[in-house]
């Protein structure tokens, strides 16, 4: 490739970059854990676009669907955030998982009844879906409800993850999801350790 073709395709990606980071802003605006906003901000929209996010990679999926369908949002959070330690996080969602529970969560949809379509954005953890993801499946009745997930991962696929989710909305028509590997978090941890290991400072 030519220094001309890697200047053009370095200002193509940067200008991509920059529209994605200027969609999540917007969505991270009226889709926050604030009921009462969301609320407010509801469209009368058929489409709900519900996520949960750690590292914001799935909000900004999210955001894009929500602006090209004149959706609602609705950003799924826990009721207790998770530790903003990565590792911490990664063991209670284990502890979460093999123990099947499912914590609360900080907020539900405002009238779920009124939409016909939910895109149902989240990472995979543990080669599943998030524990907070149960949460919502099980709290809110989607019965008769159009489902389209949107999954994003570090490397390892889907995992089991859809196989739970119809397992959880049984009553629901589910579409083929979008599967994107976007979470780099794990891979920059261990590269940041491994880098740590080699530096020779005294603490």
């Amino acid at each position: 490739m030519s220094t001309i073709e890697q200047n053009a395709l370095f200002r193509g990606r940067r200008k991509f970059l920059a529209t994605m980071a200027s969609v999540a802003v917007g969505i991270g605006a009226t889709a926050s854990g604030d009921t009462s906003r969301a609320k407010a901000q509801r469209s009368g929209s058929k489409i709900l676009v519900a996520y949960f996010t750690r590292t914001g990679n799935t909000r900004v999926i999210a955001g894009k669907v929500r602006l090209a369908l004149g959706a609602d949002a609705f950003a799924i959070e826990p009721a207790a955030p998770y530790p903003e330690d990565y590792e911490a996080t990664v063991r209670q969602a284990e502890q979460e998982r093999d123990g099947n529970y499912r914590p609360p969560l900080a907020a539900a949809v405002p009238n779920i009844a009124a939409y016909e379509t939910v895109f149902l954005g989240f990472p995979i953890w543990g080669e599943t879906i998030p524990p907070v993801i149960r949460s919502f499946l099980a709290q809110h009745d989607l019965a008769g409800k159009t489902l389209v997930p949107f999954l994003t991962h570090g490397g390892y696929g889907q995992g089991r993850s859809m196989r739970v989710v119809s397992q959880l909305a049984p009553r629901t028509r589910i579409l083929e999801p979008l599967v994107m590997e976007a979470d780099q978090e794990r891979r920059t941890i261990t590269q940041v350790t491994n880098w740590l290991s080699r530096v020779k400072v005294r603490a």
